[in-house]
């Protein structure tokens, strides 16, 4: 399974590649959702973990647009923004779910 992670904070990010990959998955790591956008051109995902607050496009406005284009890529809103409007967004937008990173 290959697996595109959306994640700016670089201790998360290092957590998430390292756990997945230990547990066999490819994983590639978009720093920005402008990078994320031009790797799902490039490439096929599985599954797209995305962070909401990230730089240069964030997550929502990522999902909205990649739904928009017809992406039917599973993508997991994975935030510690846990609020129900926040929730709501992000389902709104698209996301498969919406877990919430603990503190």
């Amino acid at each position: 399974m290959k697996i595109l992670l959306v994640e700016d904070d670089r201790t998360t990010a290092a957590l998430l590649c390292r756990t997945l990959t230990d547990h066999r998955y490819a994983v590639d790591l978009a720093r920005d959702g402008q990078l994320a956008l031009e790797l799902l051109i490039q490439w096929n995902y599985d599954l797209i973990l995305l962070d909401v607050l990230i730089p240069k496009l964030d997550g929502i406005s990522l999902c909205r647009q990649l739904r928009s284009q017809g992406n039917q890529t599973p993508i997991l809103m994975v935030t510690g923004q846990n609020s129900n409007e926040n929730v709501i967004r992000g389902l709104d937008a698209g996301a498969d779910d919406y877990p919430i990173k603990p503190n």
